[in-house]
């Protein structure tokens, strides 16, 4: 089932510029939600594993049907010397099988997993071996942030920020989250440098 959501070996990617990452509100991602990354989180876990998160296609109404695009390629990218430049690229894009109406999820080049292509149907955990785990699919989005309070305090001159007051309560974030073998990751290294980007193939 999941070997027929078409994935394609061969990618190339179309750069039309680089372009900076929010939750829509600027002109540029509100026109390419898919591509768009709202945010990025990597951090040791227990058990030697490092876990990345990217979060796209954000502000999408909780219930909505999860952002998936089989033209837009996902990196993680690792550095693990210190020298800025990724030793280890993570890659990641959806397909689907459109008679059945599913959609995967395929990684490639996990530090740790059992085979470079790892694969498998979104909205549930795929199994990559040797302890790799992936899983992709919407998620509530975990940034907060008091929209009216800013444009308020920016109106009126006084702070005037709300606590309680979560402008992304309620909505989604379409997320990739990959637990991979840390050690694999890090190589000779003792400090990584991670982050992600996105590209339209």
């Amino acid at each position: 089932m999941v070997a027929a959501l078409g994935f394609a070996a061969a990618m190339l990617l179309v750069n039309d510029g680089v372009q900076a990452a929010d939750h829509t509100e600027a002109p540029g991602t509100q026109a390419d939600p898919p591509a768009d990354i709202t945010d990025f989180y990597a951090w040791e876990a227990p058990d030697d594993k490092l876990v990345a998160v990217v979060n796209f296609a954000g502000k999408t109404e909780a219930g909505a049907d999860p952002t998936y695009d089989t033209q837009v390629l996902y990196g993680i990218h690792i550095d693990n010397d210190g020298d800025n430049i990724a030793d280890i690229d993570i890659w990641c894009r959806f397909g689907t099988n459109m008679a059945e109406d599913l959609w995967g999820i395929q990684c490639l080049n996990v530090p740790g997993a059992a085979d470079t292509d790892t694969n498998g149907e979104v909205d549930g955990v795929i199994d990559g071996g040797n302890g790799t785990k992936i899983f992709a699919g919407p998620r509530d989005d975990p940034f907060f942030f008091d929209l009216q309070g800013y444009l308020e305090t920016l109106d009126s001159g006084t702070l005037s920020f709300d606590p309680t007051r979560d402008s992304f309560a309620g909505t989604n974030v379409t997320s990739i989250v990959i637990e991979m073998d840390a050690l694999a990751a890090a190589g000779e290294g003792t400090t990584l440098q991670i982050w992600a980007t996105t590209g339209r193939l």
